[in-house]
């Protein structure tokens, strides 16, 4: 954005000092198109945790797609990355678990803890639709390469 633009969408406002009032009509739009991101991007992680599986909520898939790229992690660094409680990640890795997509291991740096760790099938299962994802969104055939 030119100078220009944020001029004509900010103004200082005066009986405040170092308070800046915005274009309501301008603060509307960007609320509008936030929403509109938000809403496609529910729809994608609903139709991608349906193709790994009927079963699988849109947070199952999440946690699953965060742990075949980022590698083996405890419930409580997914339920920060998630932003949710503890107890929806528990709930999703007893789904996870049952439909064979992680495992769940003792964690080698705190014996209390648990890991959890996205199967072999998961992984083919995640690449696979985020291949074909990419290929909805981009429309070519643009290679994803695992990052775990």
């Amino acid at each position: 954005m030119t100078d220009s633009a944020a001029a004509d969408v900010t103004a200082v406002d005066p009986r405040v000092p170092g308070l800046v009032q915005h274009d309501a009509a301008a603060v509307a739009l960007v609320e509008e198109q936030v929403s509109v991101l938000f809403q496609r991007a529910k729809l994608l992680w609903r139709r991608a945790a349906e193709s790994v599986h009927p079963d699988l909520q849109p947070v199952g898939y999440r946690m699953l797609n965060y742990l075949v790229r980022r590698g083996p992690t405890n419930a409580g660094v997914l339920a920060d990355f998630l932003d949710t409680d503890r107890s929806v990640v528990s709930r999703q890795a007893k789904v996870l678990g049952g439909l064979e997509l992680i495992t769940v291991e003792p964690d080698p740096a705190d014996g209390r803890g648990r890991l959890l760790r996205a199967t072999e099938p998961a992984c083919v299962l995640v690449e696979r639709t985020r291949a074909s994802m990419t290929q909805t969104l981009f429309g070519g055939s643009v290679r994803s390469t695992p990052t775990r």
